[in-house]
């Protein structure tokens, strides 16, 4: 009989890097969530009303305007904080 060698066995595969797989979110915090961004809509609605208001009248203060796209900025907030609440990461 001869002497041969048996076949090399092949390496491993390499494994794949980690992934962090980020742990669902509560229910809990997903509520609070979406409380606080209906919260961040009232002064939306209220920017809203008080903007048609002076839209009505022939000269308006610019400090009313200012404060009208500031309840428009944080009705906003409230609208993207309830968009990542429903949607996720």
């Amino acid at each position: 009989m001869s002497d041969t060698n048996p076949p090399p066995i092949p390496p491993a595969p390499p494994e794949p890097p980690y992934q962090y797989v980020p742990s669902p979110r509560s229910g809990c915090a997903t509520a609070f969530m979406v409380l606080f961004g209906l919260v961040l809509l009232l002064p939306g609605l209220c920017a809203l009303l008080f903007g048609f208001g002076v839209l009505s009248e022939s000269k308006t203060d610019p400090s009313i305007l200012f404060l009208i796209l500031l309840g428009l900025a944080v009705c906003f907030a409230g609208v993207m904080l309830i968009r990542a609440a429903i949607k996720g990461r």
